[in-house]
């Protein structure tokens, strides 16, 4: 379990990133952080594993002051995962994914059938454990962050924006890769989007988040499309139009649900026939 206790983050120029935010991240669950651009949900993110110290307050991991403990040894236990991947481009796929195992000295052949295992775990072909960064695809590259993420075994796994900067078709399969991957490891995932589709998709626990991290609302999707708290949470969620505005209609014979534009998305599959 994560918590955040009465956090601040002041940046030296003054701006104030996060204002005494308190937060419990339940284990092996999926929590996404997500809001506009500059609301403060990176900077919590990096904070989990020390890449941004509060200026007040604390986050604890099961009971634990994360500054209590040295930062690097503290991110060596924690997987993380960026938007553009961050390979080292001089390194192979295989050393890349094996690079935190071997820092915490696990020998290097050991490190490399790991790096081989986890590749067939994350949908890569292992024949490509040879290849380097440049000449992996956008979406092959993502695969591999998040392969080097899992690589030390960590309990926790935090992922910025992973999926942002690939093609809607690539990112939709990398979506359903990391469900089937946490529905397999069960680890306790901290995601950060701007997208409240990605978030409503594959958080167990949503945070909507405005300016200075201020919690407009927390809850499962179901909680928070049935019950937005506010006309802010209602507008950023689309909740009053497009595919989330609902309803039902008749059409050949039958009751279709149809949204905000006209489309028809689905049909009452338990309707008594006539």
């Amino acid at each position: 379990m994560i918590e955040f206790r009465g956090v601040t983050k002041q940046f030296p120029d003054g701006t104030k990133a996060v204002d005494d935010f308190d937060l419990v991240i339940p284990s092996h669950k999926t929590t996404v952080f997500v809001g506009s651009s500059g609301c403060g949900k990176t900077t919590l993110l990096r904070m989990i594993n020390r890449m941004v110290d509060p200026s007040a307050g604390t986050i604890e991991i099961d009971g634990e002051d994360v500054s209590s403990g040295s930062p690097v040894e503290l991110r060596r236990r924690i997987g993380y995962v960026m938007q553009n991947s961050g390979l080292l481009p001089h390194f192979t796929v295989a050393e890349n994914i094996a690079t935190v195992p071997v820092l915490q000295g696990v020998p290097r052949r050991q490190a490399r059938t790991r790096a081989l295992e986890l590749m067939e775990t994350v949908g890569l072909d292992p024949q490509m454990a040879d290849r380097y960064p440049a000449q992996l695809s956008g979406g092959q590259q993502q695969r591999v962050g998040v392969a080097r993420g899992l690589a030390a075994d960590p309990n926790i796994l935090l992922m910025d924006e992973p999926f942002g900067a690939v093609d809607p078709i690539v990112r939709a399969e990398l979506q359903q890769e990391l469900i089937r991957l946490q529905r397999e490891l069960d680890k306790t995932v901290v995601f950060v989007t701007h997208d409240i589709d990605e978030a409503f998709l594959l958080g167990d626990q949503v945070v909507i988040l405005a300016k200075g991290a201020q919690k407009l609302q927390v809850g499962t999707p179901s909680e928070i499309v049935e019950s937005p708290a506010g006309d802010f949470v209602s507008a950023f969620i689309g909740a009053d139009k497009g595919k989330r505005a609902l309803h039902l209609r008749r059409a050949g014979g039958r009751t279709v649900v149809v949204d905000a534009e006209g489309r028809t998305q689905g049909a009452l599959v338990d309707e008594p026939a006539p």
